[in-house]
């Protein structure tokens, strides 16, 4: 935000009055955060994003009176999308390998891309199984640490490590064809 508002601050108030049966507020909510789901739900599961997004929205929206802490809006909404968007992928089960001639073009995973992805690693990445495509969003999009990305997705530390592992080594290799 411009004005040096915290995302998170200003979701707090709109939370609270959201909470206590607010529809308007609850509505302004929903708007603030759809940019977010969907950034998040993109890469996840990139042939039906708009399923994941409004799966991920309406999740948010019945589970928000559980919220206790509104300041963890954002961490939370995280968790919820990479949730919905995981089952969404998994649900339509559209994972295909990466064919040679496909991904000729494409050079390396560019560390720190931030928010938007070039067509290319979208490209790459809707062709890596669900599993791998999580753990690279998480890991060098939101700049998740593997424990932190074990919480979230219900598995071991180690896990994560040697599917971080497997999906970068995926990701370079159908990138270099």
């Amino acid at each position: 935000m411009d004005d040096g508002v915290r995302p998170w601050d200003a979701a707090a108030p709109l939370v609270r009055a959201a909470q206590s049966g607010d529809a308007l507020a609850m509505d302004d909510l929903l708007k603030l955060v759809t940019p977010y789901v969907t950034r998040l739900s993109t890469p996840i599961a990139p042939d039906d994003t708009a399923d994941a997004v409004q799966e991920s929205l309406l999740a948010v929206f019945r589970g928000l009176r559980g919220l206790h802490d509104p300041q963890a809006f954002y961490g939370w909404v995280r968790a919820v999308t990479v949730r919905e968007a995981i089952r969404v992928a998994r649900r339509t089960a559209r994972e295909t390998p990466a064919a040679p001639e496909e991904v000729a073009r494409l050079r390396d995973l560019l560390p720190g891309v931030g928010g938007e992805l070039s067509v290319e690693v979208r490209d790459l990445l809707a062709r890596l199984p669900v599993q791998h495509r999580t753990v690279l969003v998480l890991r060098d999009v939101e700049g998740l640490d593997e424990r932190t990305m074990a919480e979230l997705l219900g598995i071991a530390e180690g896990t994560v490590k040697s599917r971080l592992n497997r999906a970068r080594s995926s990701f370079r290799k159908a990138w270099t064809r």
